[in-house]
């Protein structure tokens, strides 16, 4: 097996660079050619990733967290190339997904090792300027994404408690926003929504924001996607939701709808969407379930 190992491109020095260096030690002595890529910009780390697998690597590794798998979902959604992880980010949600969140570096790059691959769903999404973008994890708008807007500008502290603190911070300024969606169900009917809402995310997998459950009952295998609403109801209510959305259990709550959708159209006045945990476009966005897209080392245990 020939191996790409894609570093976070804003890292060269600290934790990426250190993970990276270990997963690259440990695979080679597994035996896996490993190359290390890793540009100045997501956009050279993209060009040196496509150049990799033009040569002939046959797998993809990944240190760091979601934005940089992120990159690699770009270029490897549909080709059937698998993707490891190793968590390095401050998010990890997608190395939850493949079960890897807990592993440490040798444990992850071991994974890749043993060969275990699951085929998983990506979500599609569609500009109104014709351009598209996949993601593998939840896409946020509404309030969820002011907070990533905020947890993204933060410094401190490192990890999902950034989350957290961008949270409380967030519901100061906490509002409806009018959206209007249009949703195909799992059935394949249309249903519309003209609402006002405090959020609306549309999830592959289950969590986002380091390990929130927003979309708890989400498989990033079964052809679907999952959409969770939640509706106005005052700032101190909404607050007393904020410990069931930990646990998962705020979707039997009245102020949450959820979908599970093939297809949503979002629109909304004024807001960045984000998926991944980085920004990926104004609203309106139309997000489509790609089923199997993606081939995923997954944990061996």
């Amino acid at each position: 097996m020939n191996v790409a190992l894609l570093v976070n491109p804003a890292a060269r020095s600290g934790a990426h660079t250190h993970a990276a260096s270990r997963a690259a030690e440990r695979l080679r002595s597994r035996g896996v050619s490993t190359s290390v890529v890793s540009g100045g910009s997501a956009a050279e780390s993209t060009r040196l990733l496509r150049a990799a697998l033009e040569l002939g690597a046959d797998a993809v590794l990944v240190a760091g967290g979601d934005g940089t798998v992120h990159l690699a979902l770009q270029e490897l959604a549909g080709t059937g190339i698998p993707l490891g992880i190793i968590p390095a980010g401050t998010g990890n949600d997608m190395a939850t997904v493949a079960g890897l969140q807990e592993l440490d570096i040798e444990a992850a790059a071991d994974a890749v090792a043993a060969g275990v691959t699951r085929s998983i769903d990506l979500a599609c999404v569609s500009r109104g300027d014709g351009t598209s973008e996949y993601f593998g994890t939840v896409l946020a708008s509404g309030f969820d994404s002011r907070v990533n807007d905020r947890a993204n500008a933060m410094r401190w502290p490192r990890g999902g408690s950034r989350y957290n603190i961008a949270i409380l911070i967030e519901f100061v300024r906490l509002r409806g926003i009018p959206f209007t969606l249009d949703l195909e169900l799992a059935d394949g009917t249309h249903e519309a929504l003209d609402s006002d809402l405090v959020m609306a995310t549309v999830g592959n997998g289950r969590t986002y924001g380091g390990g929130i459950p927003i979309c708890p009952d989400a498989d990033a295998a079964d052809g679907l996607l999952d959409v969770t609403l939640v509706r106005p109801a005052g700032r101190l209510h909404l607050l007393r939701l904020l410990p069931r959305v930990y646990r998962g259990t705020h979707v039997t709550l009245p102020e949450v709808a959820t979908y599970r959708v093939r297809s949503v159209r979002l629109d909304a006045p004024d807001v960045t969407a984000y998926a991944d945990g980085d920004p990926i476009g104004s609203l309106p966005l139309t997000v489509d379930v790609a089923p199997g897209a993606l081939t995923l080392f997954m944990s061996p245990s």
